[in-house]
């Protein structure tokens, strides 16, 4: 007669694949939660809720350098001073010392309210204007967060230059 033995499934464990798999799994869905609001305001997707949100940090980290690059003083309430207030200095962005006036007013914002943000260059780029579309200025900045070791990243920004 052929012996036989008879095992229960749930007295045998996960093997460390298996364990492992499930780590990643559950790091991946801890990552995944949402960080902040993205914006422009959009309606959320499936798991945002009412609205789109951001679930990695570097992007929530360059949402916000574009909002303070985007941002005048007096524009946000209980912080008169938060913003780079660039769009006062649009018609001078491209020359000499209006780069270096918007450089100035940057790097004083970022390091008030993004102080792990490490800028590097500042580039604007003047389009002029044609029948369908107003003069604009780009401003082009690159930066990095070295404490989340990151690539260098670039935010662009466009205020019009027309009246």
């Amino acid at each position: 007669m052929p012996s036989s033995k008879q095992y229960d499934f749930n007295s045998v464990g996960e093997s460390a694949a298996s364990l492992q798999r499930r780590a990643i799994a559950a790091a991946a869905e801890v990552s995944a939660s949402p960080i902040g609001i993205k914006t422009p305001l959009e309606f959320g997707l499936e798991k945002d809720g009412l609205l789109r949100m951001h679930r990695n940090i570097e992007d929530t980290i360059a949402d916000n350098l574009r909002n303070l690059l985007l941002t005048n003083h007096g524009e946000r309430i209980f912080l008169y001073d938060f913003g780079a207030n660039l769009r006062e200095l649009a018609f001078e962005l491209g020359t000499e010392d209006g780069d270096i006036e918007a450089i100035s007013r940057i790097k004083s914002a970022v390091q008030k309210y993004l102080p792990f943000v490490n800028l590097q260059t500042l580039e604007t780029v003047q389009i002029p204007q044609t029948y369908t579309e107003p003069s604009r200025v780009i401003v082009k900045i690159t930066y990095t967060v070295p404490v989340l070791n990151s690539k260098t990243r670039l935010t662009e920004v466009i205020f019009s230059t027309a009246s």
